[in-house]
């Protein structure tokens, strides 16, 4: 048998748990400038508990062909890849009303 999922009681592989909580993520996309002058475009706003911030990580790396890192609950990508990050979080089913991008 198998295993159901305790949040919303379907069986693991037919969860729509994550689905959900992408449309609900206030997610922030902006750039920081870090040392010698580089820039460095964070994504933010993420529940970790709900959305496997590392995977979403890598997907987004690949996507962009650029090296970053996950911190805490932000995803660090290496150079302004503000618009790129957007459109890929659209395509992966977060709201596009809920993401704020500066």
């Amino acid at each position: 048998m198998p295993e159901i999922c305790p949040i919303c009681g379907l069986p693991k592989d037919l969860c729509v748990c994550e689905e959900i909580a992408k449309e609900e993520q206030k997610i922030k996309v902006y750039i920081t400038k870090r040392r010698f002058g580089k820039l460095m475009t964070v994504v933010e706003g993420f529940d970790a508990d709900l959305i496997d911030v590392k995977d979403l990580a890598k997907k987004l790396k690949d996507i962009c062909a650029c090296g970053g890192t996950v911190k805490k609950d932000s995803i660090e990508l290496q150079g302004d890849h503000r618009k790129k990050a957007e459109d890929i979080l659209i395509g992966m089913g977060f709201s596009k009303n809920m993401i704020d991008v500066r």
